[in-house]
This record gives C-alpha cells, structure tokens and sequence, in this order.
C-alpha cells in the first residue's frame, strides 16, 4: 500500500496493523494481509465504505398556495451508498403515497434518492409542518431532517352565532358573525331581506356584532353576514323569529 493517508499503527512478530484516515469510496476493496512462510498464507477482508449523503432539501414549495391548488414537494439527497431511505411526514403522521426514485452515479457508486409528495392544498393544512427524513446506515439510528411550515390560503367561513334562542318582545338580541380566512377577512357586512338594516337606531353594528334592542314583530326577518378577503367571499344567514 503506497498512501500517505495509511500509517503503521502497530508491528511485531504477532500483529501488524494499519490505520486509514479520511477514507474515500475509494478506499473500497479487498484487503490482503500476507505471512511469508513456505508456503506463503494469506488472509483476505471486503472493506465496505458507506456514502455519507448530503443533507436533504424540500424543494417546489412557493408561499402562498391557494386552497385547491395541486402541491408537488420533492425531498432530495445526494451521495448515499447504500442508497438512503426517504419518509415523509406531515404533523408527525407519515404520508404513504409519495413517489420514490434512485438514481446511481456510476462513477463514484452512490445514490441521488428524492422523493416526491403530491396532494391538494386544504386550509386544515394551513400551518402544518411537513418534514422529510432521511435515515441511512451511516447515521447511526440518527435520521436527518428536512422541514416545511405550510401556508395556505383560503376564502372565509363564516357562522353566525345568537345570544339569545328564544327572543321575545321588547327583549335584545346579539348577533355575532364568526368569520375565518386567509388573509384574514375584512370586516363583514350585514344585510337584513337583502337591503341596508332599517333601523339603525336599534340596530347596531360593532365589528363582527349585531346588536338589536327592544325587539318587536318589524324585526322578524332574514339577516345576512357576509365575509370577504382577496381570495374570495362567503355567507350565512340567521332567520330571526320574535316572539
């Protein structure tokens, strides 16, 4: 063996040792050790060196996605031997149907392995976090990992909520208009049988709130909340009886 990388560590009539620093994948092979007798005996070792991949990446990912919108995530490694293992995750619950592809560098004998994870955008995705983990031989039980914050964005829901389910005469009654979205909704509009509220003197409008006061039959009607932000719009009504 004729390398400086290779020093004898040990010799004597019983033993003869050699240590290898900075090993390459080049360093693989048979190894030979000889004991010149006659006739001469020899032993023989494989010495099998791991490709130590680089770090993966999460790659197609643009912020914001729009609800709807087809996601293609790819998680890529390079430089593995054996070729790495890829999962992936989203908040802690592994995803089975991704696509998987190896490809062998055939010159240097490692591995390029990515992984690709295609689905949906839904807003109960907004926020969460999808990691890609890589385990491989020579990490010694260790994965590295590769995370994404999802954000997603979607048009509003809206719901309303009464005060009060049994609203009599000369009672008041608060309307409140939940609205959820991203971007976050701009304040919400509120409409009674389709037309401006009729008396805004009971009728009293704060943020997301209705409030009407000393209520009577005139008030009976159909009331519309209505939410918007730059994605889209959406509403719901609240039929409200007096009794």
């Amino acid at each position: 063996l004729r390398d400086n990388r290779i020093e004898l560590v040990r010799a004597s009539w019983h033993e003869l040792s050699i240590s290898v620093s900075d090993v390459s994948l080049s360093d693989e092979g048979q190894y030979t050790c000889s004991l010149f007798t006659m006739p001469v005996k020899t032993s023989k070792a494989f010495l099998t060196v791991l490709g130590v991949r680089e770090k993966p990446q999460i790659t197609g990912f643009t912020s914001p996605v729009m609800e709807g919108e087809r996601m293609q995530l790819t998680c890529k490694t390079s430089g593995s031997k054996p070729a790495a293992d890829i999962r992936w995750f989203k908040n802690d619950k592994e995803v089975k149907d991704v696509k998987y592809l190896k490809e062998e560098d055939a010159i240097r004998k490692t591995f390029t392995v990515s992984s690709t994870m295609d689905f949906l955008a839904d807003r109960s995705d907004d926020g969460a976090v999808v990691s890609c983990r890589v385990d491989h031989e020579s990490l010694n039980s260790t994965p590295q990992i590769a995370m994404q914050v999802l954000e997603i964005h979607y048009t509003p829901l809206v719901k309303i909520i009464s005060s009060n389910s049994w609203p009599e005469e000369g009672q008041s009654i608060i309307l409140t208009c939940e609205s959820k979205g991203k971007p976050v909704p701009e304040p919400v509009l509120w409409t009674k049988d389709g037309g401006e509220l009729p008396d805004p003197e009971r009728m009293v409008v704060n943020g997301r709130v209705l409030s009407i006061s000393f209520l009577n039959k005139t008030d009976n009607g159909t009331y519309r909340c209505e939410a918007k932000n730059p994605i889209g719009r959406n509403s719901t009504e609240y039929v409200l009886i007096v009794h």
